[in-house]
């Protein structure tokens, strides 16, 4: 489904993606990990549209789409989401739930959708007419999650949902996001996290200096001792496979 060959790119005259090959297959998830400054947002924000593609090209269901503007890209089905601090803190719940569905004409389509995002996240029914600058980190996470769900998306592109987050919560999120794929959305997931994006996702890469460094069926990578050695501190025991069941 999404296709990424060659992507060369960064910020100014400073470069960060160096040749990057990855593919997200239709209905899989598909994590994409490694430390901070490793080019992950990088690679994430190029997809998007929102920084320019130097070389290298990026289809997404046969179609050359780097350097394409965001909002095309969004109407072709493809949707990140980025971390919790992105919310509209001023507009209640319910507003920047609906905001996520700013290209749909489609109401009876939409009204479904905010019920299956409510069905995810029932706390967000709970405090649907509450302002999102009045919700916990968790919640709010959940808030961006469900307002990418409202496009009604082929793919999403999800950049650390676990970041600063209580390991519960983790779980939590991570749980519905197996949900999600299993109702026919494919992701990409970008994640510090080794061990519970590995978990999750049935296939990763992970990139250091803006190049992918290893890549390979994830429970294979959970059980590489070089990746094991490098890479899995983690905080959340291995059990998180059965919750996310």
């Amino acid at each position: 489904m999404l296709k990424v060959t060659g992507l060369e790119t960064g910020y100014g005259r400073v470069q960060i993606l160096r040749g990057l090959d990855m593919e997200v297959p239709q209905g899989r998830i598909v994590a994409l990990l490694g430390g901070n400054g490793t080019g992950k947002s990088t690679m994430l924000r190029a997809v998007s549209g929102l920084i320019r593609v130097w070389n290298g090209q990026i289809e997404f269901n046969g179609e050359r789409i780097d350097n394409k503007a965001p909002d095309q890209i969004v109407r072709r089905g493809l949707i990140q989401v980025t971390q919790g601090k992105d919310s509209y803190p001023s507009m209640t719940v319910e507003e920047n739930l609906k905001v996520g569905a700013f290209t749909r004409s489609d109401k009876p389509g939409v009204a479904r959708d905010l019920e299956r995002v409510y069905d995810y996240f029932p706390v967000l029914k709970e405090r649907r007419r509450q302002l999102a600058g009045t919700l916990s980190g968790g919640e709010v996470q959940m808030l961006v999650i469900g307002r990418g769900l409202m496009a009604a998306p082929k793919m999403m592109l999800l950049d650390e949902p676990s970041a600063a987050l209580a390991p519960k919560v983790v779980l939590d999120i991570f749980a519905n996001i197996n949900r999600i794929a299993r109702s026919g959305v494919t992701i990409l997931v970008v994640e510090q996290n080794v061990r519970m994006a590995l978990i999750l996702a049935s296939y990763a890469y992970i990139i250091r200096d803006g190049r992918i460094l290893i890549e390979g069926d994830a429970d294979d990578l959970m059980h590489d001792e070089n990746v094991k050695m490098s890479f899995l501190g983690g905080t959340v025991a291995d059990s998180s496979r059965e919750y996310m069941s």
